[in-house]
């Protein structure tokens, strides 16, 4: 049977156009899709062939009327620029792609009532699970979640009460591990810089608090915090700051590397040796940290190992399954480097 011309209109392609295409039944068309190895080759490249020619794009929401699956997984993050969510972003690709699934990826903007309207507009798409950052939501965002009855696993944090599923670390105990290795430095005079004003940044400051009132040495005037993006510029201006309010300041905490880089520059603009005069330590591991001159003291942190075992553990409780731990602290590092 000689195959037919494409149709023309603009109408979407349908199975049944394909299976006219080239002369087959539609059933014949959907297991060539859906199980390439039951068919021949030659079959299968015929069909191949007239879906690339007829612009044929599966029926997502028809296929899981039929199956109650879509074999989408919601993922959000608060920003698709960031190196920290960049990484977990591709550890979730290369967990959920090869089993099958697609990511539908929304970015929070580091915004409860953002990531409530995200939420809102996915379910819509009958997703099989959910990845979110953190535990920072909306009560109505909350309602959703719970009512959407889907398996959800958040990341970057960990639950401190309930049976959340959640892969992370403790943002506190990491706060809190940085500024005690400053003060057994011999640093007395500790500052704490932070931008962005994330939940997980609060949690870094309640850490630095905690260790320098254990120690007897915390001064809030050491402190500078803006809502405003981290960057490297702002690094910079909050040191500018800093050096007015606490110009004896001998070490500064930044909640992010890319402060900590825009105070080593500024300091080196100013002629402040470092850590001589003033030390500095970031957070997050960013590769950058490592180059600098001199190079930054950071907390190293899981964010690719924590999208890989957030995907896994969101695979199983898709499959009906009970993961082994359903709280995974993949914990941190903090690397020591000649800023301090």
């Amino acid at each position: 049977m000689s195959e037919r011309k494409p149709r023309t209109g603009q109408s979407r392609t349908t199975l049944s156009d394909v299976a006219n295409h080239i002369g087959v039944s539609a059933i014949t068309i959907s297991r060539a899709l859906n199980k390439p190895e039951l068919v021949s080759e030659a079959l299968r490249q015929r069909i191949d062939n007239a879906v690339q020619l007829l612009g044929y794009v599966p029926n997502r929401a028809a296929r899981a009327l039929a199956s109650a699956k879509s074999h989408s997984v919601v993922v959000l993050v608060p920003s698709l620029s960031n190196t920290v969510f960049v990484d977990t972003l591709a550890a979730i690709h290369d967990t959920l792609h090869p089993a099958g699934y697609q990511m539908l990826i929304g970015d929070t903007r580091y915004s409860p009532q953002a990531e409530e309207k995200l939420l809102r507009t996915y379910l819509e798409y009958n997703p099989d699970g959910i990845l979110i950052t953190g535990f920072d939501h909306t009560p109505a965002a909350q309602a959703l979640l719970q009512a959407a009855a889907i398996p959800t696993v958040h990341m970057m944090e960990l639950a401190e009460q309930g049976d959340s599923p959640c892969v992370g670390f403790s943002q506190y105990d990491s706060g809190y591990a940085l500024t005690r290795f400053l003060l057994d430095k011999g640093y007395r005079r500790i500052a704490f810089l932070a931008a962005q004003l994330d939940p997980r940044t609060l949690k870094r400051g309640e850490g630095y608090r905690a260790a320098l009132r254990e120690a007897g040495l915390y001064q809030p005037h050491r402190e500078l915090a803006e809502a405003s993006p981290s960057s490297v510029g702002l690094g910079s201006r909050l040191l500018d700051r800093l050096l007015l309010q606490a110009p004896d300041c001998d070490a500064v905490f930044c909640n992010n590397d890319d402060l900590a880089l825009g105070v080593l520059f500024q300091c080196q603009r100013r002629h402040i040796a470092i850590p001589q005069q003033l030390a500095i330590a970031g957070f997050n591991g960013l590769d950058a940290s490592a180059w600098s001159n001199p190079s930054l003291t950071t907390v190293d942190t899981p964010r690719y190992d924590i999208g890989k075992a957030a995907a896994n553990m969101l695979l199983q409780l898709m499959a009906g399954k009970t993961p082994a731990a359903t709280r995974v602290d993949l914990g941190y590092q903090l690397l020591a480097r000649d800023s301090t």
